[in-house]
């Protein structure tokens, strides 16, 4: 699924609709809240008759009570972990439907009243964009700024011919793909953007609270949108060398690692706040939907050895200067990111069931020299 947004000309007709939704979705997050519910069945029933007083038309009551049992389902989730989490409630004007809807002569109707629809007009680029084949409009998403629209199209699953492994870093990407080459995508320049707009943030003067939320977030934004172009140039670029390949893509299940730098764990302040900048999850989004779209296969492996076990023998290497590793067993010595990258590309194999191919997983190695994790299946068949 993506989405296309564009500007558009608020009215009162469509300020009204706006409030009213948002009316109602707090409505329903109250009486999902005073009665713990979490089902949109038991949700539905339960608010349904309580929206009656809203003259708004069925869809965006329908709508609003799926988007309550959303964010029910998120708190709840977000209790468990935090029990003095805080109620939520929707404060900015935001609506979100699935029916009624149409796309007719350039322009988007929207249901307000019998017979008499909102009519949004749609700019040259989104008409741009809905118009390629095979694609099918889901939802669509206003603000008090913009409107999005959302669409899929159905693609058939690629056979993979091969692997691109992915390690994500701090400041890089390492990519180790089957036919052996190795390619190490630099992303040291969203690393420097997040350290500037922290120094900026930590210069802060102002006693006033909300004054201070207002500013950061405002800087937030500017960050967030320079570092998605930086994350964007490289997994576009990724994607598109796999689909020229057809490989298949491999990146590790990356969990937990917030906990790794809090506070207390007799880290620095300015470590911890470096480390947890660190947008992995962000970059194996952006590759996940770009490769899906492609048709492209993406499986997740587990994280657990790949940067300290030797991608040849699989003995434990021992770190060097300058990120180097070398194994005492076999004196293999690895750039500590492409270890990591084969160590992945090896469990990816077993995963894509590409084992019998396993000899293109290293780069100018002996063709003699057996990788042990990867040919496992192949030398003792019962697994054992």
């Amino acid at each position: 699924m993506k989405s296309v947004w564009q500007h558009y000309a608020l009215n009162e007709h469509v300020l009204w609709l706006l409030e009213q939704f948002r009316q109602m979705l707090n409505e329903c997050i109250r009486i999902g809240l005073a009665e713990n519910m979490t089902s949109l069945k038991s949700l539905s029933l339960r608010t349904y008759k309580q929206l009656s007083g809203y003259e708004v038309m069925s869809c965006y009551k329908l709508c609003a009570i799926s988007a309550a049992t959303g964010i029910l389902r998120n708190h709840r989730k977000m209790k468990r972990k935090n029990p003095k989490t805080k109620e939520p409630y929707a404060k900015r004007l935001r609506l979100t439907t699935c029916y009624g809807f149409k796309l007719r002569a350039s322009c988007l109707f929207l249901p307000f009243k019998h017979k008499e629809p909102i009519k949004i007009p749609l700019n040259p680029h989104t008409l741009e964009v809905l118009s390629e084949p095979n694609i099918e409009v889901r939802s669509v998403t206003l603000t008090d700024e913009a409107l999005t629209i959302s669409y899929t199209h159905k693609v058939k699953l690629i056979e993979p011919r091969g692997l691109v492994a992915l390690d994500r870093n701090l400041d890089n990407v390492a990519a180790a793909a089957s036919d052996g080459t190795i390619v190490c995508h630099n992303l040291s320049e969203a690393t420097q953007v997040k350290a500037t707009y922290r120094e900026v943030r930590s210069h802060f003067k102002r006693n006033d609270v909300r004054i201070q939320r207002r500013i950061s977030g405002k800087y937030g934004h500017r960050q967030r949108e320079k570092v998605q172009q930086i994350l964007h140039h490289a997994t576009k670029l990724i994607v598109e060398k796999a689909k020229e390949r057809q490989f298949g893509i491999t990146m590790e299940k990356l969990t937990g690692i917030r906990k790794l730098y809090r506070k207390g764990n007799w880290q620095g302040r300015s470590y911890r706040g470096r480390m947890n900048s660190w947008s992995y999850a962000e970059l194996q989004r952006q590759i996940e939907y770009k490769a899906r779209w492609e048709g492209l296969p993406v499986i997740y492996v587990p994280p657990h050895g790949t940067s300290s076990k030797c991608s040849i023998c699989g003995q434990k290497m021992k770190p060097e200067e300058n990120r180097i590793l070398r194994c005492s067993s076999c004196g293999y010595t690895v750039d500590r990111d492409v270890n990591a990258a084969r160590n992945i590309l090896a469990a990816g194999r077993l995963r894509f069931g590409l084992a019998e191919r396993a000899g293109e997983a290293m780069v100018q190695e002996p063709a003699c020299a057996a990788i042990l994790k990867v040919d496992a299946r192949e030398s003792n068949p019962r697994g054992n």
